[in-house]
């Protein structure tokens, strides 16, 4: 009996160590992508919205949003977002004619991604009609 109730001793308290508190980021686009499919330079203005919810329970921390070339950040690069609250990173691309295939990196203090680091993709192409 003293073995049993050691052994659940020890796996309830491991078990706190596995519950995960903190903020966690959750991005409504499919696989953090957003794809532009195919899109005429002269009528589409490149502008897109990554838009996320803070799922966790702490506040989230986005300390900075850093992008590949020929893709711009519109947002606030340092934004503090409570729990349960949404808020969008918007980008635009330069429209370029083309394949679109660039990465977005944000980090922040969300503890469902490995250290923070999130990365967001936009793929399409650009046409010049």
């Amino acid at each position: 009996m003293k073995k049993i109730t050691t052994f659940i001793a020890i796996l309830f308290f491991g078990s706190i160590g596995f519950a995960q508190k903190g903020a966690k980021i959750e991005f409504k686009a499919k696989n953090n992508t957003i794809d532009y499919g195919v899109i005429n330079k002269n009528s589409d203005n490149g502008i897109r919205s990554f838009e996320y919810t803070n799922t966790g329970d702490a506040p989230l921390i986005i300390y900075s949003v850093q992008s590949t070339t020929s893709c711009t950040i519109l947002s606030k690069q340092n934004e503090t977002v409570q729990p349960g609250k949404s808020s969008k990173i918007d980008i635009k691309y330069n429209m370029t004619p083309g394949p679109i295939r660039k990465t977005i990196t944000v980090e922040s203090n969300a503890i469902n991604y490995d250290e923070g680091r999130i990365p967001l993709k936009i793929k399409g192409e650009v046409v010049s009609l």
